[in-house]
């Protein structure tokens, strides 16, 4: 493993109506990258707010001097698809993405862009004394194991967003087309060297969480098909285990019935209905699983854009150490675009 040569660093931030957090967000973000010896850029990826965020990101981009990037999607997509407008937008030789709630200290980001410069693809986070409640923090590392097993990644903590990756990693998330995707999971997928480093995690200060009961569901089910097709084949495994027991059941219930009578199984009625029960229950949950996967192939096949870009406000030049913000600073205005 070489070092890696950092010249630039973008932080990509999704944004969806934390218009109370903003200022806070944008405050220490800015005084966390001018610790960097790097030049930097903030880019704002605002997933269509129903607040004032939006307004929030073009005024911060509108500064004279200033290093945020503001894109502006027509709709709400989703994170997933906010980050990947986001690094699309970028230009770092290392992309650090992270939520826009504070629970995840901006002040982290010199630490990954260090961890990165010595050689790692990917650098992960840990959230130390995780502040989420139990129904959030349980169902987080069981998922995290699973992912384990089926990636073969031995990372502790997927949920956290507060991530570095190298530009080449970035570049090959881009070149996928498909729809549905865990950026964590899609990074370690093209990364040789991988870290994780313990970060600090703070209660939310403003609003309330994005994700719906709905929305975390559904991101499982994002977690479970986009990085494995083993359910599949478990599915499979226990449909051969399911009519293995019900054979020897069958049997077992033939010789009991010749010995005690038909009066002691109930001439067989409630039997059956177990058995009903039971194959029912799994042919419910493969066709569970059958209907993800052909509902991706579905989304994917259409070919409709992960995300409309509505325009994007940035600085001519990304801001550093080597380069003073001065107060001409133009500000480009890109005309609205899809992306696949």
């Amino acid at each position: 493993m070489r070092p890696y040569p950092i010249n630039t660093v973008s932080i990509v931030i999704p944004v969806y109506n934390e218009e109370q957090s903003l200022p806070e967000l944008l405050r220490r973000t800015e005084a966390a990258c001018a610790q960097l010896s790097q030049k930097y850029e903030i880019v704002l990826v605002d997933d269509g707010s129903r607040d004032t965020s939006a307004d929030i990101l073009q005024d911060a981009a509108e500064r004279p001097g200033s290093p945020v990037v503001a894109v502006i999607l027509n709709r709400n997509y989703g994170q997933h698809a906010a980050i990947m407008a986001g690094f699309e937008q970028c230009i770092g030789d290392l992309v650090i993405t992270l939520d826009a709630d504070l629970q995840n200290p901006p002040e982290e980001i010199p630490r990954l862009v260090e961890q990165a410069a010595l050689g790692y693809d990917v650098v992960g986070t840990v959230r130390n004394n995780r502040q989420d409640s139990a129904l959030r923090r349980w169902p987080s590392k069981l998922i995290n194991l699973a992912v384990q097993r089926s990636t073969g990644v031995a990372m502790s903590d997927y949920g956290c967003m507060l991530r570095a990756y190298r530009r080449s990693v970035v570049d090959a998330m881009l070149a996928c087309r498909e729809r549905s995707t865990f950026i964590p999971i899609l990074a370690n997928s093209f990364a040789r060297h991988t870290t994780e480093v313990l970060v600090q995690h703070a209660e939310r200060e403003y609003g309330d969480s994005k994700y719906s009961p709905m929305r975390l569901i559904s991101l499982m089910f994002d977690l479970v098909t986009c990085m494995t097709t083993t359910p599949l084949r478990l599915l499979s495994v226990v449909g051969m285990g399911m009519a293995t027991l019900g054979v020897l059941f069958a049997l077992a219930l033939i010789v009991l019935r010749l010995i005690y009578g038909a009066a002691w199984s109930g001439h067989g009625t409630f039997v059956l209905f177990a058995v009903l029960f039971v194959f029912t229950g799994g042919q419910f949950i493969g066709m569970g699983l059958l209907g993800e996967y052909l509902g991706r192939m579905y989304s994917d096949v259409r070919a409709r854009p992960r995300f409309f870009i509505e325009k994007v406000l940035r600085s001519n030049d990304p801001v550093g150490t080597d380069s003073e913000p001065h107060p001409e600073t133009s500000i480009s205005i890109s005309s609205s675009k899809a992306a696949s």
